[in-house]
Order: structure tokens, then C-alpha cells, then sequence
């Protein structure tokens, strides 16, 4: 346990910090699972759609620090060729 004043704040801000950075990664997949399920279903009006929405998520999480950006292109990359050979 935290002793001083200062540790105890670190620890909860470390809570706060863990609870969101779980919920942006949590987003962060299902948004990317939405345009794999439509790029499965050869829906492409929707994946193009899902794709659109999955950029604006995987940016904000790498604005974040959550994804490294290299990271986040190779994923917007990769969706977008998937989307484009449909």
C-alpha cells in the first residue's frame, strides 16, 4: 500500500488512467471487429462505412499514446486494402 500523500494520488490516478485506457482499447477493437464482420459478410457499402468510423477510433488512440502510431497505420493500412479488394 501507498504510504505518503503523493504515492497515494499516483496510485489513484494510475486506477483512473488504467479504467480509461481499457475502455478507449476495448473501442478500439470493437470498431475494428465491425469492419472485419462486414468485409466477411462481402457487405462492402458497410465496410466501407465501418472503415470510415475504425480511422477516427484508431487516431484518437494513438493520439493518446494507447497505440504507437506506427502501429495504428499499419492497421488502418491493412483494413483499408481488405476493404479496398472486396
Amino acid at each position: 500500500m501507498a504510504n505518503s500523500a503523493q504515492a497515494r494520488k499516483r496510485a489513484r490516478q494510475a486506477e483512473k488512467h488504467h479504467e480509461r485506457n481499457a475502455s478507449y482499447r476495448s473501442m478500439f477493437r470493437t470498431f475494428v471487429k465491425k469492419v472485419l464482420n462486414a468485409i466477411k459478410a462481402g457487405d462492402k457499402p458497410t465496410a466501407e462505412a465501418a472503415y470510415k468510423e475504425v480511422v477516427s477510433v484508431i487516431d484518437k488512440t494513438a493520439n493518446k499514446g494507447l497505440l504507437h502510431k506506427n502501429k495504428a497505420a499499419r492497421h488502418k493500412s491493412r483494413l483499408n486494402t481488405r476493404v479496398r479488394a472486396m
